[in-house]
């Protein structure tokens, strides 16, 4: 087993007024060569966007997008037609592909919204653009890791162009569980969104991330009850 820790006080951080964000790899002006990304795990930044501002029309191509807003509500507009509302307890996701268009904005005029922008290379290159969005509140299994981001669909979640698995934990106190890899060769990401966890013999914080690979499973223990995303991804050379 391989294991690499980022403590949520080593990331990357960007204060733009409007928004604040913190990089857990290298984006925009911050770059670590140590941490460009873990596998197909390209980004992960932790955004907090004031009331009523956001990020203006912007292009991506060739670039599995994903957003999971953690408080507020998130407006979505792009160049495919939609608009959405993205809200606490969804999941979107964009194939970038050939190229897209789009805008993303604090729908609330007095509460900050939060939310993970992740960003993961695809398989495929030049694929056409399409998005999908859900609630994965019915997905929720407590004291379990339960999918919302599989290959076709595997959890009745989302599904991105790589060999990807998302999945959420929500954990009470001392709660113990192995997380077993979907894939050999991939490797998994845990990101801590609340509470603390020992993780793989790590003791993981709030924002806290660990990498794990050449492993079949990893143990997970919730210290103080825990919410953990774990992202799993090959893991590219």
């Amino acid at each position: 087993m391989k294991t690499i820790v980022h403590k949520a006080n080593t990331r990357g951080y960007a204060n733009h007024g409007w928004l604040q964000s913190y990089h857990s790899f290298s984006f925009a002006n911050y770059y670590n060569p140590d941490r460009v990304h873990f596998g197909a795990l390209r980004v992960l930044n932790d955004d907090t966007v004031s009331a009523g501002m956001g990020f203006g029309t912007h292009p991506h191509s060739n670039m599995e997008i994903v957003s999971i807003p953690l408080e507020g509500d998130l407006e979505h507009k792009d160049s495919m037609g939609n608009t959405s509302i993205i809200r606490e307890g969804e999941i979107q996701v964009m194939s970038a592909g050939t190229g897209i268009y789009h805008s993303e904005y604090n729908k609330n005029k007095d509460v900050p919204v939060k939310f993970l922008q992740i960003w993961v290379v695809p398989n495929e290159q030049d694929v056409a653009p399409r998005y999908d969005q859900i609630t994965i509140e019915a997905l929720k299994k407590d004291n379990l890791f339960y999918g919302i981001l599989s290959p076709e669909n595997e959890y009745a979640g989302v599904w991105i162009h790589q060999d990807a698995w998302f999945f959420m934990g929500e954990f009470n106190e001392e709660t113990e569980i192995d997380y077993v890899l979907k894939r050999e060769g991939n490797g998994v990401y845990f990101f801590v969104l609340d509470g603390e966890a020992e993780i793989a013999g790590n003791k993981l914080e709030e924002r806290d991330g660990l990498g794990v690979w050449e492993t079949p499973s990893v143990a997970v223990k919730a210290k103080k009850g825990a919410r953990v995303l774990a992202i799993e991804v090959p893991m590219l050379r």
